[in-house]
């Protein structure tokens, strides 16, 4: 009997691929736990990292559509940072395994 692979398997590997890279889901994380969109080096501090790897992981997660990026009203020349509606959906995923770590027994 031969199965198919699923196309979904492929799917999740990209996203696994992009979330397991360093700081990815403390960015996500640190958004969704804002309470309004976050700037750059408000970002940088609460991820604390350095300045190349938040600068990365932004544009990674940006072109990926799980962040948004849009001017800052109180400042139109800087930009402020924001989950995105996908970003948003893998919320309580993320949130679990935040949990499941917490407590897991290594």
């Amino acid at each position: 009997m031969t199965e198919d692979c699923d196309p979904a398997y492929g799917k999740v590997d990209r996203v696994l691929d992009l979330l397991t890279k360093s700081k990815s889901l403390h960015v996500l994380m640190v958004l969704d736990r804002a309470e309004s969109p976050l700037r750059f080096t408000e970002m940088k501090a609460m991820v604390s990292a350095s300045s190349t790897t938040v600068s990365r992981r932004i544009n990674e997660l940006e072109e990926a559509q799980l962040i948004v990026r849009s001017t800052n009203p109180e400042s139109p020349q800087s930009n402020v940072y924001a989950l995105s509606e996908d970003g948003s959906a893998l919320s309580p995923i993320m949130q679990r395994l935040f949990n499941w770590a917490k407590d897991w027994k290594e």
